[in-house]
């Protein structure tokens, strides 16, 4: 499978679960298995989270939040205003009330990163999926099967 989408969205908190819904259920329609969606959903929730409280909108007043899957990865994206400060994963103390989002998508995703692209700054993710295609229906090879002859 191999797919793309792009949404704008209002930089406003409700942003989240609109695109938390939106992109769970492309995820679930195209065959990921459920666990993958989870940690994609939750992937994306954090990048977009962290954008609405550190960033600033784009030019439009909105955010971009973008996400490509393969057959093996799905990247996920968010686009924004940029900030005064460069994303990073922080170290919060065990008593701290918040910082673990980029920690969590660090520890979640295979790896991350930061572009800048003019006036935007870009935030992205790659998560390692499974398809339920891909468990469903095993593997046929070349080699006949062996039948009993009785």
């Amino acid at each position: 499978m191999s797919a793309s989408s792009v949404v704008m969205l209002p930089y406003a908190l409700s942003s989240v679960a609109a695109a938390r819904q939106r992109l769970s259920a492309e995820m679930l329609a195209g065959g990921m298995l459920v666990g993958a969606v989870d940690d994609v959903v939750l992937v994306m929730s954090e990048l977009l989270s962290n954008s609405l409280r550190h960033a600033h909108p784009l030019a439009s007043g909105q955010l971009r939040v973008a996400w490509t899957c393969s057959d093996d990865q799905v990247e996920v994206s968010v686009s924004d205003g940029g900030a005064t400060t460069e994303p990073r994963a922080g170290r919060p103390t065990l008593s701290s009330l918040g910082g673990r989002g980029l920690g969590i998508v660090e520890y979640i995703a295979d790896r991350w990163g930061v572009r800048h692209e003019g006036d935007s700054t870009t935030v992205w993710a790659v998560v390692h999926v499974a398809w339920q295609a891909r468990n469903a229906n095993p593997r046929t090879t070349e080699t006949p099967a062996l039948r009993e002859v009785g």
